[in-house]
């Protein structure tokens, strides 16, 4: 088969598209057929050298894809192959071939295509376990997303809204707003000219947001407490702004406030597969029904990879930017 391979860390260049072994499926595992795979911040920071795949997984980039089941290994119930199927990964899904464990497994929903299936398991896991597993975000709070318009910023707008709660979302232009606003959003800031604790607060009468998602990390620690409402909530995610940041405690402390931060990838096989299947339960439904969808920016082949990290990385785009991977 082929796959994207880093020989070298480096730019978008550091991409290359090679020929190499086929994967094996072991006990409990399925082996799936790319269809598409998804680019992800984290597969930035592993073309770089700064982030990698956790011991025994796929040294290829790539955390989430579609495709069709071609092999199940031994003691695998459930599936079948030829099921047409998206999956959580740890990597690998920048390839024609991807081994899956079986609980990192979903069926593709209704209306959504295959191709586009590729843009669900990453985002919808990350939102549904930090948003709803960890901060508990329920009908009426207020929910701020920073990074409003990325893959995980139109998923979480969109749950968040299916729930009844209020959504904030920054992002860094109007058209980004405006595409946020048509997903939901309530509260649209610019954060090149806005302020987002003033902006927060003067929406919600002084309250702040009881739950915040935040992909930033330092930068924005202390400006996130401030916007907390009492017994607020701060899911980190990212760490774009920095990773080492000054905490206030009393600040903190004031609003009973909780922080909490995790990553996916790293995460042993039974937490994802609980995850994974609290997702099938709670947000499959949502999606089979048509309430919310996958939001796209584009589609480009996936032995040209550098040009669809290019674009994340320049971040003009809205939603997910998939690599399709060749057929026949």
């Amino acid at each position: 088969m082929h796959a994207i391979t880093i020989p070298e860390p480096g730019g978008p260049e550091a991409l290359v598209w090679d020929e190499v072994p086929d994967p094996v499926p072991g006990e409990g595992e399925v082996l799936v057929e790319v269809v598409a795979g998804a680019v992800n911040r984290a597969d930035i920071l592993q073309r770089q050298g700064f982030y990698d795949p956790p011991p025994g997984t796929s040294p290829y980039p790539g955390l989430e894809c579609s495709g069709r089941i071609a092999e199940l290994g031994s003691g695998v119930s459930g599936w079948a192959v030829g099921d047409e199927v998206c999956a959580l990964l740890a990597g690998g899904g920048y390839a024609e071939k991807v081994v899956v464990p079986a609980g990192q497994l979903l069926p593709v929903p209704k209306g959504v295509s295959l191709t586009q299936a590729a843009a669900l398991p990453e985002v919808v896991c990350t939102v549904w376990s930090n948003v709803f597993m960890v901060a508990h975000l329920r009908p009426g709070e207020t929910l701020l997303v920073h990074g409003g318009s990325s893959g995980i910023g139109t998923m979480a707008i969109q749950l968040a809204k299916a729930v009844g709660a209020k959504v904030a979302v920054t992002a860094g232009s109007s058209e980004k707003l405006d595409r946020c606003a048509e997903l939901g959003a309530d509260i649209l800031v610019n954060y090149r000219e806005q302020d987002f604790v003033e902006e927060v607060r003067k929406a919600t009468d002084g309250a702040g947001a009881d739950v915040i998602l935040d992909n930033m990390g330092a930068k924005y620690l202390d400006r996130n407490v401030q916007t907390l409402a009492v017994n607020g909530r701060l899911a980190i995610i990212g760490m774009q702004g920095g990773v080492k940041g000054e905490l206030n405690i009393g600040a903190l402390l004031a609003k009973r406030g909780a922080v909490s931060a995790t990553s996916l990838r790293a995460r042993p096989l039974t937490e994802k597969a609980a995850i994974v299947a609290a997702v099938r339960e709670h947000v499959w439904p949502l999606l089979d029904g048509g309430h919310i969808r996958p939001v796209v920016d584009r589609e480009v082949p996936m032995p040209d990879a550098a040009e669809a990290h290019r674009v994340v990385e320049e971040s003009g785009h809205v939603g997910k930017v998939l690599l399709v991977a060749p057929q026949g």
